[in-house]
């Protein structure tokens, strides 16, 4: 239980360097082929389809290597 505490943790302070040094900006995370971008003269409306599918993969990629090692 430890470990995974340990591994959020982590997990964690990715997150916030990647927001604390706008890392976004560089990456092409939701500029994606695949994600909708609707625009009207007063509203935007956004889906993030294959962002949304490839952050999954990464995050079930992640738990199942926690789980074999921890």
């Amino acid at each position: 239980m430890g470990r995974l505490f340990i591994l959020l943790g982590f997990l964690l302070i990715l997150v916030g360097l990647y927001v604390q040094f706008e890392i976004y900006k560089y990456l092409p995370l939701g500029r994606l082929p695949g994600d909708i971008r609707i625009e009207k003269e007063s509203s935007v409306i956004y889906i993030p389809i294959t962002t949304s599918l490839l952050v999954s993969l990464v995050f079930s990629l992640v738990l199942q290597l926690a789980k074999k090692y921890l």
